[in-house]
């Protein structure tokens, strides 16, 4: 069980290796999916873990204003759709310089399964 878990890891950190908070967030879940996923045949050889990881879209955008100073700023901008399967996109807005992909991916991730648990119609 520990192997199927450890791999299924690595996988998501080759490809977000960058990222911890997101990475934190699915090591969490992933130690308590998979040894379900693994008791029950049915779930065998879909990748459900791996597709419920990675974003089904991740938008990075360019923000461009003008301070009180006169000074033009520029921030980034990110719009992360994790998952439709079980209706529209549901997320919230962030506006502080410690905001990153990672974070928002974490949430993102994290809103999927809080919808799903209270029967909220959205990913």
């Amino acid at each position: 069980m520990k192997d199927k878990i450890e791999a299924f890891l690595d996988l998501v950190k080759e490809r977000n290796g960058h990222e911890p908070e997101f990475l934190q967030a699915v090591k969490e879940v992933a130690e308590t999916v998979i040894p379900y996923i693994v008791k029950h045949d049915i779930y065998h050889g879909k990748n459900i873990l791996l597709r419920m990881a990675e974003p089904e879209r991740l938008i990075s955008f360019r923000i461009s204003w003008v301070d009180d100073a006169g000074e033009i700023q520029v921030n980034r901008g990110y719009r992360i759709q994790m998952n439709s399967a079980i209706g529209p996109y549901k997320g919230g807005l962030r506006f502080h310089p410690s905001v990153n992909a990672s974070i928002l991916k974490f949430l993102a991730f994290e809103q999927v399964f809080k919808n799903s648990l209270t029967t909220l119609p959205m990913g």
